[in-house]
């Protein structure tokens, strides 16, 4: 349950306004009465939204076909619906565990079933990474739109109404998770320039973050303070791999003490966040001297003067730097300028426990303000400087345009959201840098493919951005190189068994000397050279959660194998040397309690379930690993 509130003071402005409301169904009734019975709805990205509210609008409009609900909004929030039954021993048990009971958005259900009414339409402009994939009516609904333009895109739509999670203060409330676009909309509709009717709902278990944020609750027309407050959707933190630590070892000695940083979500933000940690703690110099792989940027001293954090998203990475006093930095009183937030439930509980004077340096604002430079552009030039700019992408070709956002054929994973922004922001500051991060490879169904590609299937963003370029063999420079300058650096960060297909590629094309031989310093890029540079350093200096995790002891020891288990779905050859691993390689130590975890009989039977007996050889596996790179020993079958 999420923390009591408050009880309002008597006496004060809230006696006539906001409108209090405890049953979201009559408050939904009581904002279609006040619009016509036409509800345009701005509804914040991510964890920001009402669900409560949400759904009461949905089922007010699905039940009445006069009535009409259109919704803009980005990245809802849905728990996992595990599809296979392995899935399903897994994640079920640990559902509320690992996501909180966060309740279903009714109009994401329908969209996912039957189909939304005639009369409710939604469209959003950044998903929940492949959520939406296969859907037709999402992708049909997608709206393509870099993060500071979709505030214009909603403008555009005139909005009747905004709604919005808050906790109160007193007689005050907070934008607290989302001031992304909230913020820009209310300083509108002070100015005059917008009109519509702003409510509320009520959930004490978000910090009240202040400053630009907070808002006299006289503000809002209508309040929702439902008699139980759902649980706030907690984003679970995935195990940083051996690729992931070497990129995130990589990219922070590009990071120069003094300058600007931002970094985004995920295991490569939690790699790059924890060398930094590292790095203040001098313990990286043996791991980054022992490196396999050339190392470039020359930053690796302990952070003196600190860093400035401005990113459109708060992750758990960033606060720890933060509360490690490696973001200090500070602008107009902040250490960090961030505009929205959703992460691990810590991250919330530890936001709410802060001291307020420590939080205020914490300045929640509008993306307006965090992915742009208009708007007091000398300010913030002076603020940003040294910037460096960390995201993610899922291919980069060799010429250097960028995939991050979509895939064939033209399906919206995820979203543009601010990633151009702040490439854009790179640019156009005098000593800013954007760096883009992603694994030389993927698996997939059992295959190997390289990220590393000649062309990509859809651009976000274009070659002539193109900047800095890591993954876990090394960082590659391409800013104002030649085309043929830049196919050879990017090759020297590929896969080694990719390199010569691409170089190939690329001497066919024109594009590069006939006569290029890869560097030999280039030409051990490979899975096995990166493990035995990292294994001895994985248990004290590179954990796999690096910031903690929801996940069970024995949890953890399912993840890896589930992994290897997933990569050889639909490769019959792959089972097929799962189930040989079951039969002749020793037993994991914990495979007896990893079984029962997921339901199946501790002991091996000689008749039991294919997938149960493929779990077997996957753990068997991790346990060979585990003796070949860190020493553990097994036990017998």
């Amino acid at each position: 349950m999420a923390p009591a509130l408050p009880p309002m003071k008597a006496g004060n402005p809230l006696d006539e306004k906001p409108q209090i409301f405890t049953d979201a169904d009559k408050m939904a009734n009581a904002i279609f009465d006040r619009t016509g019975g036409k509800i345009r709805l701005a509804l914040p990205l991510g964890l920001g939204k009402p669900v409560t509210l949400v759904n009461a609008l949905t089922r007010a409009a699905a039940a009445n076909s006069s009535l009409r609900l259109s919704i803009f909004t980005a990245l809802t929030l849905e728990r996992p619906k595990p599809g296979s039954d392995i899935e399903k021993r897994f994640l079920d048990p640990a559902m509320d565990r690992l996501f909180g009971r966060y309740p279903a958005l009714l109009y994401a259900e329908m969209i996912k079933g039957d189909g939304l009414p005639d009369n409710i339409e939604v469209s959003e402009f950044f998903f929940q990474a492949g959520a939406w994939l296969g859907n037709d009516y999402a992708q049909r609904h997608y709206i393509s739109a870099n993060y500071t333009h979709a505030r214009d895109v909603l403008i555009a739509q005139n909005p009747n109404v905004l709604s919005q999670l808050m906790p109160r203060e007193g007689d005050r409330v907070s934008l607290s998770c989302n001031t992304d676009i909230s913020a820009d909309l209310f300083d509108l509709r002070r100015a005059g320039k917008m009109d519509f009717v702003a409510v509320g709902e009520l959930n004490g278990a978000l910090p009240f973050m202040d400053g630009a944020a907070a808002l006299d609750a006289a503000e809002l027309d209508m309040m929702l303070e439902p008699s139980e407050q759902f649980e706030l959707f907690s984003a679970v933190r995935r195990p940083v791999s051996d690729a992931q630590h070497a990129i995130g070892l990589h990219v922070s000695r590009l990071i120069p003490d003094g300058g600007t940083l931002q970094i985004g979500i995920g295991a490569i933000g939690d790699a790059v966040a924890h060398a930094l940690l590292m790095r203040e703690a001098a313990t990286l110099y043996k791991v980054w001297e022992a490196t396999p792989f050339p190392m470039s940027g020359a930053e690796t001293e302990p952070f003196k003067t600190g860093l400035y954090g401005v990113t459109e998203m708060l992750v758990g990475g960033l606060l720890a730097l933060f509360e490690a006093g490696i973001i200090k930095r500070e602008v107009d009183g902040a250490a960090i300028h961030a505009g929205f937030f959703v992460e691990a439930r810590d991250l919330y509980e530890r936001l709410r426990a802060m001291e307020t004077a420590q939080r205020a340096k914490i300045a929640m604002m509008p993306v307006s303000f965090t992915n742009a430079l208009y708007g007091d552009e000398a300010a913030k030039r002076a603020a940003r400087t040294q910037a460096r700019f960390v995201n993610g992408a899922m291919q980069v070709s060799l010429l250097g345009d960028v995939m991050s956002d979509a895939a064939k054929p033209g399906q919206v994973v995820s979203g543009v959201g601010g990633q151009f922004n702040f490439i854009e922001q790179a640019f156009a500051l005098e000593d800013g840098r954007a760096i883009l991060a992603l694994p030389a490879t993927r698996r997939s169904g059992g295959k190997v493919t390289s990220n590393i590609v000649w062309q990509i299937p859809l651009t976000t963003v274009p070659r002539h951005m193109r900047d800095i370029v890591v993954t876990q063999y090394g960082a590659a420079d391409l800013r104002g190189q030649t085309d043929e300058e830049v196919i050879k650096r990017m090759i020297a960060i590929a896969d080694s068994q990719f390199q010569e297909g691409l170089l190939n590629t690329a001497k066919k094309a024109g594009k590069i000397a006939k006569n290029y031989q890869i560097p030999t310093a280039h030409r051990n890029n490979t899975q096995h050279v990166l493990t035995s540079w990292l294994a001895p350093h994985r248990v004290a200096l590179l954990p796999d959660f690096p910031f903690g995790t929801d996940f069970s002891a024995i949890e953890q020891v399912l993840l890896p194998a589930l992994s290897s288990l997933g990569d050889a779905v639909g490769s019959k050859r792959q089972l097929a040397m799962l189930i040989w691993a079951s039969l002749t390689l020793p037993a994991h130590t914990q495979e007896a309690a990893a079984m029962q975890r997921m339901g199946y009989t501790a002991n091996v039977r000689l008749f039991e379930p294919l997938q149960s007996r493929v779990l077997r050889g996957a753990l068997s596996k991790e346990a060979k690993k585990q003796e070949q790179h860190f020493a553990r020993p097994i036990s017998a079958k």
